[in-house]
């Protein structure tokens, strides 16, 4: 069962995420696939702006929302601004890079706007943000706040709150729920390993004369 393990008023939260996992690194090297209603596309500035149930595919990210606008510097690396129809969010997803043998691991947020950096692959979430990481296809770690920024790189996230004002009725608080890190199965004690496998006897030796 799930604990909820902190209701945090801070503004600021840093958190690290379990050690040896990272982003898929092959990622920034996949082509960007795009599905929309509409597109306006300018060559001299590297930029289209997509409109219409957008869905994009980049290896093992994936970036929905109402308007995505895609942009590309000098060095081929592309970044997108995602953002939601009124009164919903917008989506982010990507696979973690995990040991092998280690159960797959999925990192997905929703915000109202979401800022994907291809170059420093830093992922902002903006308005009623929620950072998710799935273990097996099982929720583990869940944030939310006003502000989430994540680091692929190095697999670092900031939250932030945002202060209440006068006659504002929201919630804006940090709040965090964090599984605990799963431990390796303990060793057999060298005892145990080195002593001789005990069978069963197949017949009982006759009673002595």
């Amino acid at each position: 069962m799930k604990h909820r393990t902190a209701l945090l008023p801070a503004v600021l939260l840093l958190l690290a995420l379990a050690a040896g996992a990272r982003a898929e690194r092959a990622d920034r090297d996949q082509p960007m696939h795009i599905e929309a209603d509409s597109l306006v596309h300018d060559e001299a500035r590297q930029t289209s702006v997509f409109s219409g149930n957008v869905i994009i595919t980049k290896g093992t990210i994936v970036l929905r929302g109402a308007e995505v606008q895609v942009t590309q510097d000098d060095a081929g690396n592309q970044s997108g601004l995602v953002t939601a129809a009124p009164g919903k969010r917008a989506y982010f997803r990507q696979k973690r890079d995990t040991p092998k043998g280690a159960p797959v691991e999925i990192i997905e947020g929703e915000a109202e706007r979401i800022d994907w950096n291809g170059r420093t692959e830093v992922v902002k979430l903006t308005r009623r943000a929620e950072l998710r990481r799935l273990r097996a296809g099982t929720p583990t770690d869940d944030v939310s706040g006003a502000v989430i920024t994540y680091n692929n790189a190095t697999d670092v996230f900031t939250v932030d709150g945002a202060p209440r004002r006068a006659g504002d009725k929201s919630d804006t608080r940090v709040r965090a729920t964090l599984a605990p890190k799963e431990q390796p199965p303990a060793a057999a004690p060298q005892g145990a390993r080195d002593a001789p496998e005990l069978r069963p006897s197949r017949a009982l030796d006759a009673p002595p004369q």
